[in-house]
């Protein structure tokens, strides 16, 4: 076998020259395995045995991790990065079992939080807190009628306040329900757009606050192993921003490929803002919502909807919205990144994607479907040459929801395998906050199809360990349109991720400057 090399000129000084000894994987077909890698100013210069690469550079600088495994950079291919380093900081409800639960956090949180204070946070699923019905207002002024209370669902689709919440928010039971959004009654739940007139009354935080949570988002994330990520809107202007200031400070950690909301695409179009601006943070996407999600019955479904008679859920972006300005988005070379969650969601997506195909080839995009999480089987072929984004560590969670809510879709739910064999290219992530980014739990789900319950979800979806590190690899990266990651040849971005075992524990390993 060869060796792979790059010529970049005359070879750089030793000092220049970093040699890094490891069991590496490279995703390669070219050359699948390797025991060593020779990087330079921040790119791999050739792959091969250690005497092959040895012999390039005898002098280099050389980073010895033979009991490792090296493989391509991780990649976290759908998060809400700021709103994920804010919730480091918030109310963790993760867990929680019951309502009684969630108060007694509430309770302590209120213990050591000034009168007056907002307290935000988030994580409870209402299945996992026994409820039958939306929880009210009163449940959290039991134990927190002085500070107001703002608590998101996991799935951030539905918001639960207390009766000081809504009154600072001018919330009261004439309100009317906003367009793709409900106020439920009793109040305290708040589903979809409605959550935004609550939200809209918590202190907007400072620039430094934005500064501090997008780094602490950022970190966090390197410190996991991750490499890159894909943030995906459903932000405040304030938090791209952030992100954006701390490349050009040289502060950030990761490769960021950005999406904006599509209710900003006006000003994508005023800035001129297109694929490929460089640097370590790029404007890539324009985010639509096809739908809501399963844990607060608001996914899309197509009849019978959910088995307990809740309905079929409920439809936010029109397709006809979608349409116009995925292809506006298209035109800038954006991807259009639409959210869809429910059956019916998906096929009306799909709809749309096939009337966008030619501009997407001719613009050289590959649309994309975020979460694909409930599909019809004569859906799946469709998403042939479509990036399916999909979180499996969701799966865990939804298992119990998904057997008692939508049997009839239970075998092609977090249908990996299917979509992998159509064709799509699985780009895998967490959603965070939604989730944590935990890529240890999304190679257990994706592999094993255990949920919470101990029950394996459709077990023919399974991938193997190879396909996952794929998807959390080279998926994402052919996602964004970067051709340089998610594998180790000559020419590709030295940032690689170091395993004690892959599935394992990770940390990033990125060589030489980036900008």
């Amino acid at each position: 076998m060869s060796l792979g090399w790059i010529s970049l000129g005359p070879m750089p000084s030793a000092p220049d020259l970093t040699v890094i000894h490891a069991t590496t994987l490279t995703l390669d077909e070219a050359r699948s395995q390797a025991q060593a890698v020779l990087v330079s100013g921040g790119r791999v210069l050739a792959v091969g045995s250690r005497e092959e690469v040895h012999a390039l550079a005898p002098r280099a600088r050389v980073l010895d991790h033979r009991d490792l495994t090296l493989t391509p950079g991780l990649a976290e291919a759908h998060i809400h990065l700021v709103s994920y380093g804010f919730s480091l900081s918030e109310l963790n409800l993760h867990g929680a079992r019951s309502v009684t639960e969630v108060q007694a956090r509430v309770a302590q949180r209120a213990m050591n939080t000034p009168a007056g204070s907002w307290i935000r946070g988030g994580g409870f699923l209402l299945s996992e807190l026994g409820l039958g019905e939306y929880p009210t207002a009163q449940m959290l002024d039991d134990v927190s009628p002085h500070h107001p209370v703002l608590l998101y669902s996991r799935d951030l689709h539905l918001s639960w306040a207390n009766s000081l919440a809504l009154r600072l928010a001018g919330v009261t039971p004439e309100t009317p329900d906003p367009e793709g959004g409900r106020i439920v009654r009793p109040l305290g739940t708040l589903l979809e757009h409605a959550s935004g007139l609550v939200a809209r009354a918590v202190p907007t935080p400072s620039e430094a606050e934005y500064l501090a949570a997008a780094r602490a988002g950022a970190d966090d994330l390197a410190a996991r192993g991750y490499v890159s990520a894909h943030t995906m809107a459903f932000e405040a202007p304030a938090a791209p921003l952030a992100l954006q200031t701390l490349a050009a400070r040289g502060e950030l950690p990761l490769r960021v490929w950005a999406a904006l909301p599509h209710e900003r695409l006006a000003q994508a179009h005023e800035l001129g803002l297109g694929r490929g601006s460089g640097g370590l943070f790029e404007w890539g996407g324009v985010k639509f919502f096809a739908d809501g999600a399963l844990g607060s019955r608001t996914a899309w479904l197509h009849a019978p909807g959910f088995a307990d008679g809740s309905g079929t859920g409920m439809p936010l972006d029109p397709p006809e919205l979608i349409r116009e300005r995925g292809a506006e988005a298209l035109r800038l070379g954006l991807t259009p990144v639409t959210h869809a969650i429910g059956d019916r969601a998906n096929t009306e997506v799909l709809d749309v994607y096939d009337s966008l195909r030619p501009l997407a080839a001719q613009q050289g995009v590959r649309l994309r479907v975020e979460h694909a999480q409930h599909l019809r089987p004569e859906d799946l072929p469709r998403f042939r040459g479509l990036t399916a984004s999909v979180q499996p560590i969701h799966l865990q969670a939804d298992g119990a929801m998904i057997r008692e809510l939508l049997p009839h879709l239970e075998a092609t739910s977090y249908a990996f395998r299917s979509l992998r064999d159509a064709g799509a290219v699985l780009a895998f992530g967490s959603d965070a906050p939604v989730a944590p980014p935990d890529v240890r739990a999304n190679f257990a789900a994706a592999m094993t199809r255990v949920d919470d319950s101990g029950q394996r979800l459709a077990p023919a979806e399974a991938l193997t360990e190879q396909e996952v590190l794929w998807a959390h690899t080279r998926g994402p990266a052919l996602a964004a349109n970067w051709d340089d990651e998610g594998i180790i040849r000559p020419g590709a971005r030295a940032a690689f991720t170091l395993w004690d075992r892959v599935g394992g524990n990770a940390r990033a390993l990125v060589l030489g400057a980036e900008g």
